[in-house]
């Protein structure tokens, strides 16, 4: 890490290992928002329909690229979304072309756009199968959807049921189990191979379950999975500035209308994307680790996806930024995280 002074800090320009940026009329939103800080970036296919061939994968990335502002520097990190019958020859050539980064895991019902994913683990193991000969990356989301498990305890039960077994039938298979949220998960990742690694995002960071109900119910600190107590907080604030490898940076940004948040039956989802570094820069200062903040941000995720450091700096300077309480582009408008809050430090650009 190199810091220009006591009240600036210059690190490796980071990537998102974890990203909504949507279609249609909120792209242009997410992406650029994405894109101001971040040089890479994992997006997720849960659109509709779900990205599962080359084709939709290329042509996504294609609006990705043409929503943007001609000045940013970005390469978005195509996934496949796996589904009960995807095509594992699909899936394996897009990996080989480039089409493809990784595959994504979501049990059916687990979270936005998900009815298509995978009803049983069982049903994809030729994918698996293939993945884990050519070296292709799982991204899990890690919660069980069953009736009979409760909100609070979904990613626990699926670290028992689904994958510890998963794990012990590939046991050369990368898999990254993403936006973990209970100490249950930091544990099993700590004490798994090398192959297995966590995202951890910002808000996780920041809030536990009470924030959902602070002054009343609280539509915007609802996302999925959802904040768990706050020893669990606590838990993945010890992992994410431990200097642990397994442990690194994904937003999981999540963006909505502010009205689809707001109503009955709101959207789960969170907008991190406009004050990211800013929101993780200041848990690894209150957390007395602003020393091992560029290698959670900017270094382990390459690491584990075998892609190449990034050349580029980033400067953040300590200094007062209000969160605006909207972010607005044309017709769309979104409530970002942390929004009205004072933040002690600011992302100033790329260098």
């Amino acid at each position: 890490m190199t810091t220009a002074g006591p009240d600036e800090l210059v690190i490796r320009r980071p990537d998102d290992w974890h990203v909504h940026l949507r279609d249609g009329p909120m792209l242009a939103l997410a992406a650029d928002q994405t894109a101001r800080q971040f040089a890479r970036a994992i997006v997720m296919p849960n659109l509709v329909p779900p990205v599962t061939t080359m084709a939709a994968a290329g042509a996504y990335r294609d609006r990705i690229l043409a929503a943007l502002p001609p000045e940013r520097d970005f390469t978005p990190l195509m996934t496949a979304y796996l589904t009960d019958t995807i095509d594992p020859d699909e899936v394996a050539e897009g990996f080989a072309r480039g089409f493809f980064t990784a595959c994504k895991l979501y049990p059916a019902g687990a979270t936005t756009n998900s009815d298509a994913g995978v009803t049983d683990v069982a049903m994809i193991h030729p994918v698996l199968e293939r993945m884990q000969a050519i070296g292709m990356p799982l991204l899990v989301h890690g919660e069980v959807v069953s009736e009979d498990v409760d909100v609070f305890d979904r990613e626990a039960v699926f670290i028992e049921r689904v994958l510890t077994p998963l794990l012990s039938d590939f046991p050369n298979l990368k898999v990254v189990l993403e936006h973990i949220t209970t100490s249950d998960a930091v544990q099993f990742v700590e004490s798994s191979s090398a192959n297995l690694a966590a995202t951890i995002t910002a808000h996780h960071l920041h809030m536990d379950r009470n924030d959902l109900f602070r002054g009343g119910l609280r539509p915007h600190a609802y996302c999925l999975p959802v904040a768990k107590r706050r020893e669990h907080k606590g838990a993945l604030r010890r992992a994410a500035t431990s200097g642990n490898p397994k442990f690194f940076l994904g937003t999981d940004t999540a963006p909505h209308p502010k009205a689809d948040k707001e109503a009955d039956c709101g959207c789960a989802g969170i907008f991190s994307a406009p004050v990211a570094l800013e929101s993780y820069v200041r848990v690894f200062e209150e957390e007395d680790a602003l020393d091992r903040f560029e290698a959670f941000a900017s270094e382990f995720g390459p690491a584990f996806y075998g892609l190449p450091l990034n050349g580029s700096r980033v400067l953040l300077r300590r200094t007062a930024m209000t969160v605006p309480d909207l972010i607005t582009r044309q017709d769309e408008q979104v409530v970002p995280f942390h929004a009205g809050e004072t933040l002690g430090w600011k992302f100033e650009g790329v260098l």
